[in-house]
């Protein structure tokens, strides 16, 4: 298995994590739910990271649950921003240093900060993106703390079902 650089993070900081491969097409984005079935986990517990942009143009970074969408308002007001907007896909590599279904909370090429749902907090390891598409990392949420500015707020819509 390719280590990634989120692993090499990961190992320099001696934060404890699992890690993941699964079946896939080089720079093809595979839906989050799906990860969760290649990898027989549990679809609540992986995460996506989602990078937005704010219209002073400072980026910020998001990561709920794979089953769940954004509530961009809610994320504005966790940042203290008057609105966001998902980050346009051409814009995604050079800014994080990551492409589309392989980015990371983790290594990005500038430290933004960052809130992870609420409900990670809700167990004891969650399962994001490695840094490449194909490859996840599980890891317990609070560790994040010693690598990132994070907070942990809700930001998913509610569901309406």
């Amino acid at each position: 298995m390719e280590k990634t650089n989120v692993c090499r993070i990961l190992d320099q900081k001696k934060i404890k994590y699992e890690m993941f491969e699964y079946p896939h097409t080089d720079g093809v984005c595979v839906d989050g739910i799906e990860v969760a079935k290649l990898l027989n986990q549990d679809s609540n517990q992986v995460f996506k990271t989602l990078v937005c942009i704010s219209n002073t143009k400072h980026y910020f970074v998001c990561v709920v649950g794979v089953s769940h969408e954004l509530d961009l308002k809610k994320c504005a007001k966790a940042f203290n921003q008057k609105s966001l907007e998902m980050i346009p896909l051409k814009d995604l590599l050079n800014t994080t240093g990551y492409i589309r279904g392989g980015c990371s909370p983790i290594g990005m090429k500038k430290a933004f900060e960052t809130v992870v749902d609420i409900d990670a907090l809700n167990y004891s390891e969650i399962i994001f993106s490695a840094g490449k598409i194909g490859y996840q990392v599980k890891m317990n949420p609070k560790d994040l703390e010693k690598l990132i500015k994070v907070k942990f707020l809700d930001i998913k819509k509610v569901d309406l079902c």
